[in-house]
């Protein structure tokens, strides 16, 4: 016999879970309301990453062996009065006002509606068209393996070093690692996106070798790809303390950068993250503490350019943008040299 919805009390609102006993992660047989609790157990953490973010949610209505979608609009109807939203502008020019968590009812809201991943814009509410965090996003390519993406971090740290800066890193929940770093709200989409592009490319001449910024995959070889489109407009990352959606259940979890060399991403998963966090004092704790000036970095972006290196492709569902190079494939480029 199905258990009863309940009327939970969190952060002072009324949240109603129903279908408590449905399951989620099959292959572990993780249920609606292990998500939920998980959720609960995870606020400090997971609130500090959503905070007056306009979040995507990833939902999985039954499971997530169902039907999956991605919710960008947050209708009135049957929604709670107390949720909080805000607008967003995509990279048509058209608008939608998205989830934005203003405590941790607003999580739990969400997981109720069988949301598993949360994706946060880069942005605050206040300031939805200037990014607070740069994201540095390091994707292992085929041939490469999680302790190259950990070698390629060491790098990120260094040239975050030498900017004076402090990178907090955490797991992806699968092969990757994210790097985050705040940034003061004074500067346009286009104008972090290119200083992400300054930074991935200082990373990539440390070790050309083993690290790559090629957008074109043909292009990559057995290198650790640093994916700067992560930082160009409507582009989301799962957020810290989030789960993934694949049968381990795993959980994109902050790390220290001591902790970093002997991580192992299956870790980190729906029962292990609350109790490590029980013992441990998250390790994006300071996250806010600092908020960096951008100006160096577009200073790099200057010097890049004065070397020819410009503006690089945006990601294909994107309108052509100013500056930015044809998006053809080089294989596929008629006018481009041969070699």
């Amino acid at each position: 016999m199905a258990k009863p919805a309940e009327e939970i009390e969190v952060a002072g609102h009324p949240v109603r879970l129903t279908s408590p006993d449905k399951v989620c992660f099959p292959a572990k047989g993780y249920t609606k309301r292990d998500v939920f609790d998980y959720y609960l157990a995870v606020g400090d953490g997971i609130m500090r990453a959503l905070h007056n973010r306009p979040t995507t949610l990833q939902r999985f209505p039954d499971g997530i062996d169902g039907e999956m979608f991605f919710q960008k609009r947050i209708s009135t109807r049957g929604v709670p009065a107390w949720v909080q939203k805000a607008e967003i502008t995509f990279p048509s020019g058209r608008t939608a006002e998205e989830l934005c968590p203003a405590d941790l009812a607003h999580v739990a809201w969400a997981a109720q509606m069988g949301t598993v991943v949360f994706h946060a814009w880069p942005v605050r509410a206040a300031a939805p068209d200037n990014p607070d965090e740069l994201r540095i996003d390091l994707d292992p390519q085929p041939g490469t393996d999680f302790g190259d993406v950990i070698s390629t971090a060491q790098v990120v740290r260094e040239v975050l070093a030498d900017l004076g800066w402090t990178g907090y890193p955490k797991t992806s929940g699968g092969r990757g690692v994210h790097v985050y770093a705040r940034i003061r709200p004074e500067w346009s989409f286009i104008q972090v996106r290119r200083a992400a592009i300054a930074l991935a490319r200082e990373v990539e001449r440390r070790r050309p070798d083993k690290i790559t910024t090629s957008w074109w995959k043909e292009e990559r070889g057995e290198r650790v790809f640093l994916d700067y489109n992560q930082m160009a407009r409507d582009r989301t990352i799962a957020c810290a303390y989030s789960l993934r959606a694949n049968e381990r259940a795993t959980v994109s979890t902050p790390v220290t950068w001591d902790e970093l060399p002997d991580v192992e991403p299956d870790d980190f998963d729906l029962r292990t993250v609350p109790a490590r966090l029980a013992k441990i004092e998250d390790p994006h704790q300071g996250i806010d503490d600092i908020s960096y000036d951008l100006g160096p970095l577009l200073e790099w972006v200057e010097r890049d350019e004065q070397a020819g290196l410009g503006d690089m492709p945006y990601p294909p569902d994107h309108p052509k943008m100013p500056g930015e190079p044809k998006r053809v494939q080089p294989s596929k480029d008629r006018d481009r040299p041969k070699a």
